[in-house]
């Protein structure tokens, strides 16, 4: 028998140059080591991209995005930064930091104060006449400053991308699509920056760390409302005024309040905390209040025992005007009521010019401490503010009209709506701020003494909240309001941000409500 010659198989790749038949044969019989070639999921290759994009344009950022310019008498670097709600966020080192909701973007802008320079501070010194023109020089620095950061930020993304991608992928059209890519984000980023840009947002600026105690930094509240061509104009307070806080190297300038304006210390749920009394004394010295008022729960469980607390209550430096919470018994309010003539103990729609302003108010008909009492809910709530919108009415039609309705529970505090300008509520431990249907703006405030000493029992500490609430001294009438919000037991952190109400914002042209 005749053997066929042995022909060994082909090895691949073959070490020489392959026939035509043989390329036909390789097309019929390809490599069987290649199906152990892993191929990437398309998804997976989109998704390793935008990996490679994103982390590449925020090195980039990290690395080469920022500018150092000089706004005015200061220098100043300016940064994007990578963020979740976009806005702008100005560090005054060591004074603490103002945010400002000024556009909704996946970056942040941060304008770094970092030192006043001698010569130009000196030069306004020597001529205040260059004052006059410090708003448009200012004006014009910040769009030169903003200029140079996106010229400066479109580089370092497309060159974060387009080197990050050559070092994952090492092909260079890979490494240009990546590069490409981040561009097309920060454009995009832009655009929305741009298309949500809020120039009012300086009226509603959060300070925090130590400028918390400086709020004069952009104006008071009776400015905010009558100026209206804000941007540039509070832009160029903001930097001026941060001038003089450097200038003044000793000691913080103190808030001058407008004359033409009431100032209110709305305070609640205070529940025993002995440092509510150091923070309301704070308060009312800096603010210079005219009227505390406490919309409840100062006690925990109303018994006698703990009526000592109360005994600061005189010395805060303003007059105090109190309602009933669900935690304070009929015996705490009869300790109030014989405190003297500046504590005002309001109850059952009960009324009181204090300081020019009248209030009026009732206690919460329940009382939770008491355990063999079964609570009535929102229903016995709801009744107490039907009387009291009842005596509002009554107050009306006498010729004393209310200024301000107090009650602690806010189910009752809606029932009052149509009949006072403003009411306040608190009992939640939360801040809430809500226009009612027939106009009545209700103003719920969160727990001033931090949820008390039952705090301690919480996974975290609750935050003391307070806010000083500006009148127009002629009207009545709800000017503006600071929310002021401090750390809870254990913590030293401060912010305070203004608010305006809708009808006093620029461009606003408030309609009058008649309540009664």
């Amino acid at each position: 028998m005749v053997r066929a010659p042995f022909r060994a198989k082909p090895t691949w790749p073959l070490p020489w140059p392959l026939t035509g038949l043989q390329r036909h044969y390789r097309s019929r019989h390809p490599d069987p080591t290649s199906t152990l070639v892993h191929t990437p999921h398309p998804y997976a290759r989109v998704l390793g991209l935008a990996a490679v994009v994103l982390v590449g344009a925020w090195l980039g950022l990290l690395i080469v995005g920022s500018v150092r310019t000089p706004v005015g008498p200061m220098d100043t670097t300016m940064t994007l930064r990578a963020s979740t709600a976009g806005g702008t966020k100005i560090n005054v080192s060591p004074l603490g930091a103002l945010e400002l909701n000024t556009h909704i973007a996946p970056l942040r802008l941060d304008v770094d104060v970092d030192q006043l320079d001698p010569v130009r501070s000196q030069a306004l010194v020597e001529h205040p006449e260059r004052l006059s023109g410090l708003q448009e020089e200012i004006t014009q620095d910040v769009a030169d400053g903003t200029t140079d950061l996106a010229v400066r930020s479109c580089v370092a993304v497309v060159s974060g991308a387009t080197a990050l991608g050559l070092a994952v992928y090492r092909r260079p059209r890979r490494a240009l699509a990546a590069g490409g890519l981040a561009l097309a984000l920060l454009t995009a980023s832009g655009i929305s920056a741009y298309a949500t840009w809020n120039p009012k947002s300086v009226l509603e600026p959060k300070f925090s760390g130590l400028l918390s105690s400086a709020p004069s930094l952009v104006g008071n509240a009776r400015s905010i409302v009558s100026e209206f061509d804000v941007y540039q104009k509070e832009l160029a307070r903001l930097v001026t005024n941060v001038t003089k806080l450097y200038d003044a190297t000793s000691t913080l300038p103190t808030y001058r309040p407008d004359p033409a304006t009431m100032r209110v210390l709305h305070v609640s749920d205070i529940h025993l905390n002995p440092a509510s009394w150091h923070i309301i004394g704070s308060l009312v010295e800096q603010y210079d209040i005219d009227v505390i008022i406490d919309s409840g729960d100062t006690m925990d469980h109303g018994t006698a025992a703990e009526n000592g607390f109360l005994d600061p209550i005189p010395d805060l430096g303003a007059p105090y005007v109190w309602v009933r919470g669900n935690h304070d018994s009929l015996a705490t309010q009869r300790y109030l009521e014989g405190m003297g003539d500046d504590v005002h103990v309001l109850d059952e729609g009960k009324a009181v010019t204090v300081a020019g302003l009248r209030v009026a108010g009732t206690g919460d008909p329940q009382f939770t401490p008491d355990r063999s009492v079964e609570a009535q809910g929102d229903p016995a709530e709801r009744m107490a503010g039907i009387r009291l919108a009842s005596a509002l009415r009554d107050q009306r039609r006498a010729g004393t009209p209310v200024d301000i309705a107090v009650a602690h529970n806010p189910v009752a505090a809606r029932e009052t709506d149509g009949t006072v300008p403003l009411v306040l509520a608190g009992h939640v431990h939360n801040r809430k701020n809500e226009v009612l249907d027939h106009g009545t703006r209700l103003k719920i405030e969160g727990s001033t003494g931090g949820g008390g000493l039952r705090a301690l029992q919480n996974d975290e500490p609750e935050k003391v909240r307070t806010s000083v609430l500006y009148l127009d001294r002629t009207t009545k009438r709800l000017q503006a309001w600071d929310e002021v919000t401090l750390g809870g037991l254990g913590l030293t952190t401060a912010e305070v941000s203004r608010h305006l109400p809708e009808e006093n914002r620029p461009g606003a042209t408030p309609s009058p409500i008649r309540f009664g």
